[in-house]
């Protein structure tokens, strides 16, 4: 059966777009003259990466709801009845054969019309805990693909597929030895790289604990390779001034060879992060941001510490214990070995060819 018109909704980060982007490019693979058409918030980042990758967008008014300041959200209550009358009005005229959901703001108004309108609606939970939203919506569901075991327990038993979350292609087909990678990036092939990353838009805590714990960490033990964010790039800037084995960066544009390059990750622990980093086999210092719905990043993290996979620090505890964790870690190359191994076994690879199969025994299915 091929699929002609694919519904793909979701964004706000790029934990949501990546993994949207690999399924799109999944599908057309396999279904080259298919239309696919995303769905996004408007003024989220979405609006720009889709179209940058060769897919069609159009945006929903929707905005996320404050959780501390209820009063605040009767404008955002209009955005929302606003946004599902625009989806009513997409699925109808695009009439899709299916409708894929990744999360962020847009999937809940998208899949909802398109559940109401009869339409087929696969689901792709990427955290352990799973956002109401999508609990809400699994309930008519006809597949919900998840990342961790434990989701399962969120969603009708009979429709829940282990598949894991999409990762960028490019972070897995890297030809450049760790040592290559090193030099190419300007750092002693033969030293340790500590890689910290708070993601795209930046982490303060990450940034603030990294920049007040330079002294203790450049002692000639390790080099660091920073990514502050948008938001952390003067404090990153201020820190590094002057210091030899330690560069900061608010982005870095080649992620494929910096994780290639690094011999343990600093990163918050988003769905799509830590995906990568099980895939990749890299040790890792998880510092879950405590500003995100069900406090799910930290019940990402502990999934992995849980297993040996990964350490966790607190964001409250990380200006007080990050530095010394970095350290230690550094000087135990066994205890690095070991969490790489764990967070190995961890892995589950070729998610987007599995989500895309999912896809297409669902439209069978509805066929028949």
């Amino acid at each position: 059966m091929k699929l002609n018109r694919i519904l793909i909704s979701g964004g706000g980060t790029g934990g949501h777009i990546f993994p949207a982007l690999s399924i799109a490019a999944a599908l057309k693979r396999r279904n080259p003259d298919a239309k696919i058409l995303f769905v996004g918030a408007l003024g989220r980042m979405e609006m720009e990466r889709v179209p940058a990758a060769g897919f069609e967008i159009v945006g929903l008014p929707v905005a996320g709801f404050d959780r501390k300041r209820p009063w605040r959200n009767i404008p955002v209550l209009l955005k929302l009845w606003k946004s599902m009358r625009k989806a009513r009005r997409i699925v109808r005229d695009f009439n899709p054969q299916i409708a894929i959901g990744v999360g962020g703001y847009a999937s809940g108004p998208t899949l909802k019309a398109a559940q109401r309108a009869g339409v087929p609606t696969l689901i792709q939970e990427q955290n352990s805990y799973a956002g109401v939203t999508n609990k809400l919506l699994g309930k008519n569901a006809d597949a919900i693909c998840t990342a961790y075991e434990k989701a399962a327990e969120f969603f009708p038993k009979d429709r829940v597929i282990l598949t894991g979350n999409p990762v960028r292609a490019a972070l897995l087909n890297v030809a450049l030895t760790q040592e290559e990678a090193k030099k190419a990036l300007g750092f002693d092939p033969e030293r340790p790289l500590v890689l910290v990353v708070g993601g795209s838009l930046g982490a303060r805590t990450i940034n603030e604990s990294m920049a007040a714990g330079l002294d203790s960490l450049l002692d000639g033990s390790m080099q660091i390779l920073w990514q502050t964010g948008r938001s952390g790039e003067e404090t990153g800037r201020r820190a590094v001034e002057g210091r030899e084995d330690v560069k900061a960066t608010p982005f870095i544009s080649d992620m494929a060879t910096a994780y290639r390059a690094a011999d343990l990750v600093v990163a918050r622990a988003g769905a799509g992060t830590i995906s990568e980093l099980q895939l990749l086999g890299k040790p890792v210092i998880l510092v879950p941001s405590p500003n995100v719905a069900e406090d799910h990043q930290r019940k990402n993290a502990l999934a992995l510490v849980d297993r040996d996979a990964a350490q966790m620090i607190l964001d409250a505890d990380a200006a007080r214990e990050l530095p010394g964790a970095i350290s230690a870690l550094v000087a135990d190359a066994p205890a690095r070995e070991r969490l790489s191994a764990n967070i190995l076994k961890m892995a589950l690879p070729d998610s987007d060819e599995k989500i895309a199969d999912a896809a297409e025994r669902i439209v069978r299915s509805h066929t028949l």
